[in-house]
């Protein structure tokens, strides 16, 4: 997602900690598998609290290009795109040493430290090709949605109290779980045909394993909303990024990502 929110102002994307490359176009400090708690994520990803510790290191490399006055003005300008939340939700259900060091509610973003912010929420986490093959009629698994719906509530609830404390943040929170929900819906209104089964796996709705070697593999991605057992394809991504970028307010919130370009 971070990389198509670059794309669609215009920016290449590096990657940190690279020698000889400049910062000043953007850079990602994405990770597969990432949470906001360090822990969410079996495979060692780096999670939100080191991938904040990474941009320190872009920061004191922009401060030593440009200065205190010129980097501050450059970050004011940046935008910042944080996507992350649907690891933790998956994990909390997944893991039940987790669900005795934690409860739901305490899944929550607090604070950031930038000017511009383009905030992702999750997903309709419970009806990925995973979650739907772990019910005998393939449906969704509404426990996982209803918590991805409180997530997101609680992130707007949290932008709008640091909003009132810090004036000079601007913040464009979208609702990744309606824009997904209505591809669901109404597949066939934006060119899809399967809802339920992975593009590519092995298995029951292709969910069993990811997207190996010995995977098979669906003959047109584009017409399926889920591309392996958890992650959409980039058909689906495209389209919620095009309602992060210039969508209407019921999907983003309080403005979309053009707006706050042009703050």
């Amino acid at each position: 997602m971070e990389h198509w929110a670059g794309e669609k102002v215009g920016l290449p994307l590096n990657e940190p900690k690279k020698n000889n490359v400049s910062f000043l176009n953007g850079v990602s400090f994405a990770s597969e598998g990432a949470g906001i708690l360090d822990g969410t994520d079996p495979y060692l990803s780096v999670h939100l609290t080191q991938q904040i510790d990474d941009y320190s290191i872009v920061h004191k490399d922009l401060y030593k290009q440009l200065g205190s006055s010129g980097a501050e003005n450059h970050l004011s300008k940046s935008i910042f795109v944080v996507a992350i939340g649907s690891n933790d939700i998956i994990g909390y259900f997944r893991s039940s040493d987790l669900q005795n060091k934690a409860t739901p509610h305490q899944y929550r973003l607090y604070s950031f430290h930038a000017h511009k912010f383009v905030i992702l929420g999750t997903g309709v986490l419970g009806c990925c090709p995973a979650r739907r093959r772990e019910k005998k009629n393939e449906e969704c698994r509404e426990e996982m949605n209803y918590w991805s719906v409180k997530y997101n509530e609680g992130l707007i609830s949290m932008l709008q109290e640091l909003k009132s404390e810090l004036k000079e943040i601007y913040c464009s929170s979208s609702d990744s779980y309606e824009v997904f929900l209505d591809l669901i819906q109404r597949p066939t209104a934006y060119g899809f045909v399967e809802i339920k089964a992975a593009c590519c796996g092995l298995g029951a709705l292709n969910a069993e394993i990811f997207c190996l070697a010995i995977a098979a593999y669906c003959s047109n991605r584009s017409d399926h909303v889920f591309f392996d057992l958890v992650h959409p394809t980039e058909a689906a991504n495209r389209i919620s990024m095009d309602h992060v970028f210039d969508g209407s307010l019921r999907y983003t919130f309080p403005m979309n990502m053009k707006q706050l370009v042009a703050i």
